[in-house]
């Protein structure tokens, strides 16, 4: 079987598909990644084949967040959905348009790469919708995968289910102005596939998933964190209790400390305190200004938290899913202060109500009351418990190696 990903250039978009492509590869199908030429590495560097695709001007915006920090200064919570009261969906949806709109022009190279290559299957990010229309001209069967929580999905069902209130008529969809540029070269009519996929690859965990009507095949996330040696001192367990914080490597996270109006000197200052070794992972710029450190605080700009998180007693993070993702993956109690900007905050808030970690709240943050919280986690044996169960739940899931029978047989059924 040959299997084409279709990724948007971004670090938080590509690792999540890695665990599962090295399945399919194991399990003796062909597999390639589609992505922009400048992100090729991201895929390269992880043992895949990356086909390059679309104009290097293409979604170059995007590509520089990768490797330009001060970008994402640009990135704030209007997508954040809250599922309960959600006043701005249509604003948010209308949004979330035109941001699918932007890969619209990669679609020739889509098509010509799936009639030239023949993929049986085209699992594509939901950020690639032209990967749907590209399956379809080619007859390959194609679904999404996801990399957090279905906000498409709802905010789709959400949309619906207004127009119908209102009978709208068909023409009035504004889905149409999205996928009309898309299907009118190859002569299609709009399906309600080719926006959410014939199926949809679901690596949340169950109690974070939203309650919507489509076809999901759950996927247990294995986490990914990218490529990196193991130092020495990463390899035994420490003697002081290790507390890893991170900000993640492409999201609203960096912005913690200007947001919230905590200097990150004060938090290494409130930690260091606690009789604790902090491992600090932050970007360049962060080093350059946190001056002299107390002696048991190490500051790295990047190590894989695959490779940290073993040795570590707790984490304090910002709710990304990879971080997230590696933290149940290593049983390891969360302290979290959410930066909404897709799931943040519903993450934060499921793991305290597994009682797997402690949020705070970003206008609640202050040095001593995160070390306050974190001294909870370290002291209370019932955070570890907490850290096991959300561990069991994920490990539920069926793993990628479990789950490529499934696609074989959904391809089988599905394509043309």
């Amino acid at each position: 079987m040959r299997v084409l990903f279709s990724v948007f250039p971004a670090i938080a978009h590509v690792h999540p598909i890695v665990p599962l492509a090295w399945a399919l590869q194991n399990a003796g199908h062909e597999v390639r990644v589609a992505i922009h030429p400048d992100a090729v590495d991201l895929v390269t560097e992880a043992g895949l084949a990356a086909i390059p695709v679309g104009a290097r001007h293409h979604l170059a915006g995007v590509v520089e967040f990768n490797s330009n920090f001060d970008k994402l200064d640009t990135l704030d919570d209007a997508l954040a959905l809250d599922r309960y009261h959600n006043p701005r969906w249509e604003t948010q949806w209308q949004m979330l348009l035109s941001t699918l709109s932007i890969s619209t022009p990669i679609l020739p190279d889509l098509v010509d790469l799936t009639r030239r290559w023949k993929p049986d299957l085209v699992l594509w990010d939901p950020f690639c919708v032209p990967a749907a229309v590209a399956a379809r001209v080619s007859g390959a069967a194609q679904a999404r995968i996801l990399w957090g929580q279905d906000n498409i999905g709802w905010l789709r069902a959400e949309s619906r289910q207004h127009l119908e209130a209102r009978g709208a008529a068909p023409h009035e969809d504004p889905v149409l102005d999205l996928m009309r540029p898309m299907l009118a070269p190859y002569d299609l009519e709009y399906e309600e596939e080719l926006l959410l996929g014939q199926w949809t690859v679901d690596p949340m965990p169950l109690g974070l998933r939203l309650p919507l009507d489509l076809p999901y095949t759950a996927l247990r996330r294995v986490p990914y964190n990218g490529t990196a040696p193991v130092p020495d001192w990463m390899i035994d367990r420490p003697e002081k209790p290790r507390v890893c914080l991170t900000l993640g490597v492409g999201g609203r996270g960096r912005q913690l400390f200007r947001e919230s109006g905590v200097s990150f000197a004060s938090v290494l200052e409130a930690v260091a305190e606690l009789d604790v070794e902090l491992v600090a992972t932050v970007d360049a710029g962060r080093l350059a200004e946190a001056g002299t450190v107390p002696d048991n605080v190490r500051l790295l700009e990047y190590v894989p938290l695959n490779h940290l998180l073993p040795t570590c007693s707790a984490i304090i993070h910002h709710g990304g899913g990879g971080t997230f993702a590696a933290s149940v993956a290593h049983q390891v109690p969360q302290l979290i202060t959410p930066m909404p900007f897709w799931g943040e905050s519903v993450t934060a808030q499921y793991v305290a109500d597994q009682g797997a970690g402690l949020l705070i709240r970003n206008d609640q943050l202050t040095a001593a009351t995160l070390q306050k919280q974190l001294a909870r986690i370290l002291e209370d044996p019932s955070f570890l418990e907490g850290a096991a169960l959300l561990h069991r739940e994920m490990s539920d899931a069926p793993a990628p190696g479990d789950v490529v029978p499934v696609l074989e047989e959904l391809t089988a059924r599905h394509r043309r």
